[in-house]
């Protein structure tokens, strides 16, 4: 039950960071506030790198995987999400990532050759067609009062890229947990993203006015660097270690029911018809896609 309240916990911070990083993106460059975020969390943990005792020394193939996690679902998926959700409303963005159980089970089709069952692909069918009523959404369709999305194609694209970074990320996860302690996988996959931003992050740096920035951004700034770098990575990390990773998918429901949320609740986002359509068929995929077989 621990863990179950660990993997919930952690994908509802993932929902809510991902729509509360408007007002962020609306402020920083978003290369500038990928290299904050990571250089935040650095200095949080870096009593958190030293290995155990009782864990073995890393083996490259170990150290290639920490790489692609880092890469892929910390760099990658940051600089996706954040140039999306800067395009498009947190509803949206909600209801795109709301795909990513149905991206694992391709993904596990693709590289561990898994069979997908009818259920898995209704599944896949719902997150598709989920995303395809999105494209019917007006581009008006956003908080009053700020400005007016003018490509929520384009931002809900970059969120999908997102969830086909967070699908590695859950995949490369499982492996890694096997050999490595939670608080150590968070720290390495931290300071990688740190080093990979940091060219984006100085340029944008030298150019920037930090004294514009009021203190309520950078209170958010400094919560959004601890719920994504720390709080979510080690939560998941914990309940993966001892949940198996299909039927932790089902935990990622709270994902886009909390983006959503956030969206319509704290930053005033309208919700549209055509919206809560797309929202229904994207929680049906993920329903679908990770609720527990029957046993024989």
């Amino acid at each position: 039950m621990l863990a179950y309240g660990c993997l919930a916990l952690s994908m509802s911070l993932v929902g809510s960071y991902v729509a509360l990083s408007k007002p962020l993106v609306a402020t920083f460059p978003v290369l500038l506030l990928a290299w904050l975020r990571f250089g935040i969390a650095a200095l949080a943990m870096p009593h958190w790198l030293k290995r155990p005792a009782d864990e073995p020394a890393m083996t490259p193939r170990t150290r290639g995987l920490v790489f692609l996690e880092s890469f892929l679902g910390n760099f990658m998926f940051s600089v996706c999400m954040l140039f999306g959700v800067s395009m498009t409303s947190a509803v949206s963005a909600g209801v795109v990532m709301a795909s990513i159980p149905a991206v694992v089970a391709v993904m596990s089709w693709l590289f561990l050759r898994e069979r997908i069952t009818v259920r898995i692909a209704a599944a896949i069918g719902c997150a598709a067609l989920g995303i395809g009523v999105l494209a019917l959404v007006p581009a008006h369709t956003t908080a009053p009062g700020t400005p007016r999305v003018v490509m929520p194609w384009l931002g809900n694209l970059l969120v999908f890229c997102a969830v086909l970074c967070e699908a590695a990320y859950a995949v490369i996860g499982k492996s890694l947990t096997g050999r490595m302690g939670p608080k150590r996988i968070s720290s390495l996959i931290n300071l990688w993203g740190f080093v990979l931003s940091t060219p984006f992050g100085i340029w944008f740096a030298l150019q920037f006015d930090f004294g514009a920035v009021h203190g309520g951004i950078w209170l958010l700034l400094v919560v959004y660097a601890m719920a994504a770098s720390i709080w979510t990575v080690w939560l998941w990390m914990t309940g993966l270690h001892h949940v198996p990773a299909a039927q932790a998918g089902v935990f990622t429901v709270m994902l886009p029911v909390s983006a959503a949320l956030v969206g319509v609740l704290v930053l005033g986002e309208p919700l549209s018809g055509m919206q809560v359509l797309a929202f229904a068929l994207a929680l049906l995929g993920v329903v679908l896609a990770t609720w527990p077989a029957r046993r024989a």
